[in-house]
């Protein structure tokens, strides 16, 4: 289990996380939901040792604290923890399969069979610049990549973003897969229908703290949910 207790993230005087306590088991997709500026990608950041941390984060039991905290992020990906970042995640100038052997670098050769059933369009495509995809696609060579590293948890941020709403829905459903191979998935979307419909649990956070947590269809039926993410 990936356990985040009493974690926070600052900028200076800036506390953008406050206290949050999560945890994320394998095989599980969990939401986290909130507005703009709420501390979601400040949450993922902070776990991944890419934005100054507090609180003690657990990985499969053991104290990995020390390496959010020093920012020793090569050594969570190391561990299993590997995050796809919000607009990003890909080498634009590099082919796909440059990408995803760059993805594989410290477990080595990536599970091609894996990648190619999740997703069977990019195996017509290893010599295509990545740069000269379309942002759907470029979305999937993310996702591709991040299963190259072998990840035991993912962290996801917006991973939808910019694209339309039916490449938006295969895309979620995507995360599905990635869970029924013992994948944890940790999961920052605006689109809290979509990611409701996808996500076993999820955490509400607003200005950096949780406050609702629950089952996803405690929180789809959640009357403060539904009027500020839902649409009444």
């Amino acid at each position: 289990m990936l356990e985040a207790q009493k974690f926070s993230v600052a900028y200076g005087a800036h506390r953008a996380v406050e206290g949050v306590t999560i945890r994320l088991g394998p095989g599980e997709v969990v939401a986290v939901l909130g507005a703009n500026g709420a501390g979601k990608s400040s949450l993922l950041r902070g776990l991944m040792g890419l934005a100054p941390a507090q609180g003690r984060l657990l990985l499969e039991g053991e104290d990995v604290s020390f390496l959010a905290q020093r920012g020793l992020t090569e050594a969570l990906v190391g561990r299993g923890l590997v995050l796809v970042p919000e607009r990003g995640g890909v080498f634009r100038s590099l082919s796909v399969r440059e990408n995803l052997l760059l993805g594989g670098y410290r477990t080595g050769e990536p599970p091609w069979r894996d990648i190619f059933s999740l997703f069977p369009a990019l195996e017509a495509r290893l010599g295509q610049r990545v740069g000269s995809m379309s942002g759907g696609e470029q979305r999937m060579v993310a996702l591709a990549r991040a299963l190259a590293a072998r990840p035991r948890y993912l962290l996801l941020d917006e991973p939808t973003l910019g694209l339309a709403p039916l490449l938006a829905k295969r895309l979620l459903a995507t995360l599905k897969a990635f869970a029924a191979q013992g994948v944890g998935v940790l999961l920052v979307e605006q689109n809290a229908g979509l990611a409701l419909q996808v996500a076993q649990r999820a955490y509400l956070l607003q200005e950096g703290r949780i406050v609702r947590e629950g089952s996803a269809e405690t929180l789809l039926h959640d009357p403060i949910v539904r009027q500020a993410y839902l649409g009444g």
